[in-house]
């Protein structure tokens, strides 16, 4: 009797454990299964239309977007934001590791607590897994109010891999910043050796900021039970530029299909040009499908990514396995030599701009929740096309060539990191 109570105990472990290693790997049923037809063009008022109702997010008028780009621009104007702050900050980030960084933002954080200032901070439990434990004690002595998302706990084992990813930063309700930096030292200087990464990030201000706090809510009240509301969280956004921006959401299990649909949505408009500049470019079917009909239609596409320096390799390998059609197609394909390249940033014929936490993987479209800013605005298009111009004279072109004759054993490693894409 003894012996079959172990047997009953070890199956039902052993199942258990199959059950939620299924449920973690499961990345859901896309419901989007066939190509976009193009209707009209990203500068258009349908197109606009199109994306108010599918992402359930306002394209709002009066807004300013400045780019900022690596640690020297990102991190001090953060800073100088955090430290002007009068009544709120809302801190949403993926990473937050120990380091110089992570103790200049603690400290001026824990500042502007004691000065009286309501911070909340929501950390990701596993892409902040380095982070300083005296840096948590420190703001809980300050009094901020930290959360972290998804700690392993037994009641969120079925969805630990499913990762808060977004990086949103708004204080007092009227600036804001999003993009791709974590709170790491190999995001300071600019990106001037290996050690210091390229990366852009966004400071935004206008009536957009508000939909950029709402994002930031949505996931506070998943992990507390306060309702943070008010004008020292909601005040009134008067217009202060000419850009038109929308702030969406995605999240697993959610409006899963938001950030695939916006960027599939973009690619189909496209009428002359896509350059996307992404540090994980592991496209789906569907998505290589999509960027090889707008080949056919005459669109230029443009992708820049991590060259020699890349912190996932495995990923490197899954997207090095799908260059030959999007070269054959006449994708042009770059690889950054500097350093790390963790920009994430889309344009599309020069007057859209999607900059975000999201990466061109399914892991962004389809496990991770992702906030992205959509930008209407041909002067900051025209900022960042320089950018990704300037990126491209640091970079390697792929050609069909070089891509044909890669070594054997790395034909032989994408096979199973090929495997495992819908993962990265």
């Amino acid at each position: 009797m003894l012996r079959r109570w172990r047997i009953a105990i070890v199956s039902a472990l052993v199942t258990s454990f199959f059950i939620l290693l299924a449920l973690n790997w499961s990345s859901g049923d896309t419901r989007l299964k066939h190509v976009i037809q193009p209707l009209y063009e990203v500068d258009s008022p349908a197109f606009r239309r199109s994306l108010n109702r599918l992402l359930g997010d306002p394209v709002t008028e009066g807004n300013r977007v400045q780019a900022l780009h690596n640690g020297n621009e990102i991190f001090p104007a953060m800073l100088e934001a955090i430290r002007g702050a009068k009544e709120s900050i809302n801190f949403e980030i993926y990473i937050y590791w120990k380091g110089e960084i992570g103790r200049i933002f603690t400290e001026a954080l824990c500042q502007k607590a004691r000065e009286g200032v309501k911070v909340h901070i929501l950390i990701d439990w596993v892409g902040s897994s380095n982070i300083d434990d005296g840096y948590v004690e420190q703001m809980n002595k300050a009094g901020i109010q930290v959360q972290f998302y998804r700690p392993l706990k037994w009641y969120t084992l079925n969805r630990l891999n499913n990762r808060t990813h977004r990086r949103i930063l708004v204080v007092d309700g009227r600036v804001g910043f999003t993009g791709g930096v974590g709170i790491g030292d190999e995001w300071q200087g600019d990106a001037q050796d290996p050690d210091h990464w390229r990366d852009s990030h966004f400071k935004v201000e206008g009536p957009v900021v508000g939909e950029m706090q709402g994002a930031f809510m949505l996931n506070w009240m998943k992990v507390s039970p306060e309702l943070l509301h008010g004008d020292e969280y909601f005040p009134p956004l008067p217009h202060v530029g000419d850009a038109e921006a929308q702030m969406f959401t995605s999240s697993a299990g959610g409006n899963d299909e938001s950030v695939r649909l916006m960027y599939l949505l973009a690619i189909a408009s496209a009428t002359r040009s896509v350059r996307i500049a992404n540090a994980y470019f592991v496209p789906d079917d569907l998505a290589m499908e999509q960027m090889i009909l707008a080949r056919k239609r005459g669109v230029s596409i443009e992708v820049i990514m991590p060259g020699p320096y890349n912190d996932q390799p495995l990923t490197r390998l899954a997207s090095e396995a799908l260059w030959g059609d999007l070269l054959k197609a006449g994708v042009r394909i770059y690889l950054y030599q500097p350093t790390m390249y963790h920009t994430k940033v889309m344009i599309v014929d020069d007057v859209f701009v999607t900059v975000g936490s999201t990466n061109f993987d399914n892991r962004s479209f389809q496990l991770n929740d992702e906030a992205n800013l959509n930008v209407f605005d041909r002067k900051f298009a025209a900022t960042e096309t320089e950018a990704f111009e300037k990126d491209k004279a640091r970079s390697r072109l792929v050609t069909w060539d070089h891509w044909k004759d890669r070594p054997w054993y790395r034909r032989v490693l994408e096979v199973p990191a090929s495997w495992l894409r819908s993962q990265l």
